[in-house]
């Protein structure tokens, strides 16, 4: 086992300053990947809107499956999944993923595999599952697209390898500040996901990216909270009981979510199913569940304002969590590409409100529902992340709802350490480490180890300070 070896540039003697021509071009490459990101997530949720708009009169995908005849359901997720596969196929021989693994490997190995034309790509076929009613986050490719974005730029610009990591963070930031119009959620994502420590070269960027993207993408979607201004507050200091077992609880839930994906990508690989059919049949079982319950489709954006406006019964609440997971399971582990970020809010939303209900039956005095939705939506985010900093933040700015942060604090802090108790790694460093590469973050620093998935030995020495110019 031994420590990965890090470029020349990286070698680099920290005296040494960049020249004016260098900074200025990193400068107008900052402004140029946030654009770029920005106009990518505008471009792609108004395509999305305006076809199904055009197909089905409905402006958002679960409407339209609610409208669409039984039969449809069934079959549109899986000629979306078809789809899906065929653009897998056609990338067989490229780069693999162009997920965030993969940006997480770049900025911190500056293994840099990004290629904008594979992520474009992919970045139709997840758009593609997506209209057709797969279950799956638009998260995904909105991000991938600024990370990708960043590659692209710092290679027509000639920047360092060190200046194209730098870069491909502030896109990563930018792709998801315009998916969420959460800004300081964006760069705490680069800070506990992507880099897992706090660089200030590595800040600053993603700051100025991450306002520009925030900027464009409100001026398109609007200013406010995507999710509406919530207005919750504690009943009582007492209720903060209630919202810690909120965190354990949504712990579990979260990884059996995680765990249920992994079983569903190892089901799905078998020798006699290869692409385009696998994600062909992933979709068909998702369009199965759709049928029985079209709320499912698509990211959960939906169902999630009626769970925060205490609009969803409990039976149907239980309902909308085992069929979320299981069409997300279908859609995302079979092939399609797409995100699980919004799923999961989803899926710790519903958490919190069957949390709620449960507790609530033995007399205890507590808030709205839509309160626990949103400590759930938070305590599952960071389970699956191991970020509860970004967790807690992103949920506050989704609601904008600052009553509500002292509960999301305690509940995303307790989610953390139950989920790392379960098990070590996130739903992103679990997939570094399937391909041998794996991180660990300690108090004296980052230990950056090359290791296979089952080697269980001590971690190398710490590595250095942050790479040079």
């Amino acid at each position: 086992m031994a420590e990965v070896p890090r470029s020349e540039a990286d070698a680099a003697p920290l005296s040494r300053r960049p020249t004016p021509e260098v900074t200025l071009r990193f400068a107008a490459a900052v402004v140029l990947v946030a654009l770029m990101a920005s106009g990518f997530a505008v471009a792609f949720r108004a395509t999305l809107g305006g076809v199904l708009q055009l197909a089905s009169g409905a402006s958002d995908v679960v409407t339209a499956m609610t409208r669409a005849p039984v039969w449809l359901r069934i079959v549109a997720p899986g000629l979306g999944g078809l789809v899906a596969g065929l653009v897998g196929r056609s990338l067989a021989g490229s780069e693999r993923g162009q997920g965030v693994g993969d940006v997480m490997e770049a900025v911190v190995l500056g293994r840099v595999h990004l290629d904008l034309g594979v992520t474009l790509r992919k970045s139709f076929a997840s758009w593609a599952a997506i209209l057709s009613g797969g279950s799956l986050g638009r998260e995904g490719p909105l991000i991938q697209f600024g990370g990708a974005a960043g590659k692209f730029v710092s290679d027509t610009l000639g920047l360092s390898t060190r200046r194209a990591r730098l870069l491909i963070a502030a896109g990563t930031a930018a792709g998801f500040a315009a998916a969420y119009n959460t800004p300081f959620a964006a760069v705490l994502f680069v800070i506990e996901v992507v880099t897992g420590v706090v660089v200030l070269d590595a800040i600053v960027p993603a700051l100025v990216a991450t306002a520009i993207a925030t900027l464009v993408t409100r001026a398109v979607a609007g200013a406010g909270p995507i999710y509406g201004q919530q207005g919750f507050a504690l009943q009582a200091p007492s209720e903060l009981v209630a919202f810690t077992g909120l965190g354990v609880a949504a712990a579990f839930g979260a990884q059996g979510f995680m765990r249920a994906l992994s079983f569903g990508e190892r089901l799905f690989r078998r020798p006699w199913l290869d692409l385009p059919w696998r994600p062909a049949l992933g979709g068909l079982l998702a369009g199965g569940v759709v049928a029985l319950l079209p709320a499912v489709a698509g990211n959960g954006y939906e169902p999630l304002h009626a769970l925060l406006a205490g609009a969803v019964p409990t039976l149907l609440v239980a309902e909308l969590l085992f069929g979320k997971c299981l069409a997300t399971v279908a859609s995302v582990s079979s092939g399609s590409p797409g995100g699980v970020f919004t799923p999961t809010l989803l899926v710790g939303g519903a958490i919190g409100v069957l949390f709620r209900d449960g507790i609530g039956g033995v007399g205890a005095t507590l808030g709205p529902a839509g309160g626990y939705a949103l400590v759930g939506m938070a305590a599952a985010t960071a389970a699956t992340t191991h970020a509860p900093l970004l967790a807690a933040v992103m949920v506050f700015e989704l609601s904008g709802d600052y009553a509500i942060v002292l509960p999301l604090v305690l509940a995303t802090g307790v989610a953390t350490l139950t989920s790392r108790a379960l098990r070590r790694d996130s739903i992103y460093s679990a997939e570094l480490r399937d391909r041998g590469v794996a991180w660990q973050l300690t108090i004296e620093g980052r230990r950056v180890l090359d290791v296979k998935q089952t080697d269980s030995s001590r971690p190398a020495a710490p590595s250095s300070r942050p790479p040079a110019e």
